[in-house]
Formats: C-alpha cells, structure tokens, sequence
C-alpha cells in the first residue's frame, strides 16, 4: 500500500514539473509572438497615425504610440478630389467583371488540360507555360493593343490579362485528382462536358475557386499599370491611377509651400498614408471573413502544381 502512494506522489510530482515547464515555454512563446505581431502590426497603425496627424506632430514624434491632435484635413484632400468617386465605381466594375471573365476563362481552360486524350494537349501546355517565362515585350504589346482598338478603351485592363497561368494549372491540378469514375458515371446517364463541369466537378473543388476568386479580385482591385500605359481619359482611371494623381499633386503642394508662396496645412507623407489606407480598407474589411480561404489556396498551391 505504501509503495502504491509513493507511486502515486511520484507521478503527481512529475506532473506538476511538467506543468511547470510548459506553462514556462507558453510564457516565453506568448512573448515571442507578441515580438513579432507588433513588428507586422506597427507599420499598418503607424500608416494610420501618420495619415490623422498633423505635419508638425509626425516630424517631431514619427514613431508616435498616440496620438496628440488629430486632423482629418488628409482625408478631406483626397475626398474632395473629382477623381475619386469616379475611379471607385471603375475599379469596382472592374473588379467585378474582371473577376468573373478570369474565373470563367480560367476554369474552362484548366478543365480543358484534364482532357487526356486530347490532341497536343502537352504541346499547348508547354506553350502557356512559355508564356510565363517570356513575353513579347512593352512596344509588340502596344503595337498589339493599339490595332485591336484598345488603347484609350476602358476594356485594355480586362481582356489582355484573361488567365494566370499558374492558377489555372492549379486548379486543373486538383480537378486531375479527383475519381475518373465519378465523370465516368455522369457520361453514362447522358451528361456531356459542360453538365459534368457545372454540376459535377465544380461542386467538388468549392474551395480552390474561391481562393483564386479572391486572388483575381485583389489584383483587379489593384489595377493601375495597364491604365496608365494606355488609358489616358482620367475619366476611365481605376482608384488606384486616381490616387497615383492624387499624391503626386499633394506632393506639388507641399513643395509649393517651402517657396513661401502658400502654405497649406497639408503635407505629402500624411497624403500618401491616406490614400493607402483608402486603397486597403475595403480589402481589411473583406479579410477576416475570406482568411481561411487565403489559407486554403496557400496550402494547396504548396502541395499542388
């Protein structure tokens, strides 16, 4: 009876020091990650700070914690701009449009190289994947765009980029791995290709679509290269173009006022911060309920491909 409690006291001894030495490692793990939030954390709330503060707090404290005074002149400045309303409804169509004739495009084409039994379907692959590594280069591609009618056309930042390469061959990756036989057994009820993709493989691979959908939708959101090579009408520009405008003529009238002719209350790192917290929030809005997503397609497209 004794040797059973000693035993006892034995084990309870050995659990207590193990409770001890992992409440410890949790102690020094919590402090390392709170290290390391704050390092990604700070940059984004410094972003904000410096867009809400006056030019004179920023310069004395631009590492500040809180604030002293708070002015929202920044804002104002690029709100009160005409381009602003305009190049947000663009860029939202854009990014609505955009996003589903890439999604479309895409799917079709990675549905497309499951086919085994198509002809050269290796051939073509290999070309789009060409594709990836060389292009025709900036004045072929002009040239190109300039005797199809896009230049000037608000439709030059949709059509030119219709697939990702490496998403499609993605995502026809994980409709590879799905059962022959699950095709198989909807061919033998009558089903032709377009049924079988809408009703069949589509359901199955939810995830993976959605995932690319928001990555096609981010990078809609942030369109702005193919607008300011061929768009030159401002009332086409996207929201990012527009802001572009917008900080280079906030950073005019900053150095307009070291020549003693104006001196605004406005400077251009404060502009700046602004319009890229304008140009985030809407995606800050929309992560939280996307993340596991994000989540999603980063794993598979580390095991996949």
């Amino acid at each position: 009876m004794a040797k059973k409690e000693k035993q006892i006291e034995q084990e309870v001894a050995a659990g207590a020091r193990m409770v001890r030495h992992v409440h410890a490692f949790d102690i020094i793990l919590f402090i390392v990650l709170s290290l390391l939030a704050l390092v990604i954390i700070y940059p984004f709330y410094n972003t904000i700070l410096v867009s809400i503060v006056p030019q004179v707090d920023y310069t004395r404290h631009p590492f500040m914690l809180i604030p002293s005074r708070v002015t929202w002149e920044n804002y104002d400045f690029v709100f009160d701009s005409p381009l602003l309303l305009r190049s947000l409804r663009n860029s939202v169509i854009l990014a609505v449009v955009g996003t589903l004739y890439n999604m479309v495009l895409t799917v079709l084409l990675a549905y497309t190289f499951t086919k085994r039994d198509l002809p050269g379907r290796n051939f073509f692959r290999f070309l789009l994947v060409f594709t990836m590594y060389f292009g025709g280069g900036l004045v072929p591609t002009y040239l190109l765009y300039k005797a199809l009618g896009l230049v000037g056309n608000w439709w030059v930042m949709v059509l030119p980029t219709g697939v990702s390469i490496t998403y499609m061959l993605i995502i026809s990756s994980n409709m590879s791995e799905l059962p022959s036989e699950i095709e198989e057994s909807a061919r033998i009820d009558g089903a032709n290709d377009i049924q079988v993709l809408l009703r069949i493989i589509l359901p199955l691979i939810k995830p993976i679509l959605a995932t690319f959908t928001i990555y096609y939708a981010v990078e809609r959101w942030n369109e702005w290269y193919n607008a300011m090579l061929y768009l030159k009408d401002s009332k086409l520009w996207p929201l990012q173009l527009s802001l572009r405008a917008i900080i280079s003529s906030a950073s005019f009238v900053s150095t307009a006022s070291f020549t003693g002719d104006t001196r605004p209350p406005l400077y251009g790192e404060g502009i700046k911060m602004a319009c890229i917290v304008v140009t985030v929030f809407p995606l800050m809005l929309l992560y939280p309920f996307l993340q596991r997503y994000f989540l999603t397609g980063l794993t598979l497209g580390a095991v996949k491909g």
